[in-house]
């Protein structure tokens, strides 16, 4: 995760919106199904008093995540101070903090840390040591929902290959980021599940999605990890 992805704050909609066009929707769809998917796979009752957005960027989603779980407090951090100070000037609010990542070791005890399409841009002999470090920011019995782009689906690669800052991104297949959230520290099997199989030209189509989630062939994907009680 290196500065060069959100230096130009106000350009980095446009660069991922240039990929994401040929799905014929938006980010905030896309936002949007994570976070749905996510809540439905919850424990009802389950009510995260601090929220990790690891990775944020320029702060959409912990900005969204604070109007699905009422009361959190969300912090989140990144790499690009440019993008931390849009953030904050954007969503910066009593409920929503932004630090920059090599903060997050003053931060812990959290509920919940979501990170989405993060991993891909981590060399892969560092990854380890990310998800050790998230998984020692969680309270015991907290969770890891790891979102990301799934390179068994062409579509996804096609998209990544329009989004400059995804070109030579380095991804891991569904298999490998359960593999990884074990090695990482999360030793407990996690949840995993497939997202957005169809483009809006075949919307019609969704009503099956939720059948289909258990078949790792959607754009993106999420392993949903617990730090153990013990």
């Amino acid at each position: 995760m290196g500065e060069v992805l959100f230096d130009l704050s106000t350009e980095y909609e446009e660069m991922l919106n240039r990929g994401i066009r040929l799905s014929g929707e938006n980010r905030e769809f896309f936002i949007r199904g994570r976070l749905a998917s996510l809540q439905a796979r919850l424990p009802r009752d389950w009510r995260p008093r601090r929220i990790l957005d690891y990775g944020c960027g320029i702060g959409t989603t912990a900005h969204c995540l604070t109007g699905l779980f009422g009361g959190a407090e969300v912090v989140g951090v990144d790499t690009s101070e440019k993008a931390l100070a849009y953030a904050t000037e954007r969503y910066g609010s009593d409920r929503v903090r932004f630090r920059k990542l090599e903060d997050l070791a003053a931060e812990d005890d959290f509920d919940l840390c979501y990170v989405n399409g993060v991993f891909h841009h981590i060399e892969p002999q560092n990854r380890i040591g990310v998800v050790a470090g998230i998984h020692r920011a969680l309270r015991k019995g907290g969770r890891l929902a790891l979102f990301e782009n799934n390179p068994w689906n062409p579509g996804t690669r096609m998209v990544m290959s329009r989004i400059p800052f995804d070109r030579d991104a380095q991804t891991l297949s569904p298999r490998e980021a359960s593999r990884l959230v074990r090695a990482g520290g999360f030793t407990q099997r996690p949840a995993e599940w497939s997202l957005f199989y169809f483009p809006r030209q075949l919307a019609i189509l969704r009503f099956a999605e939720a059948a289909l989630d258990r078949f790792p062939f959607g754009a993106q994907y999420c392993v949903l990890a617990a730090k153990g009680l013990m």
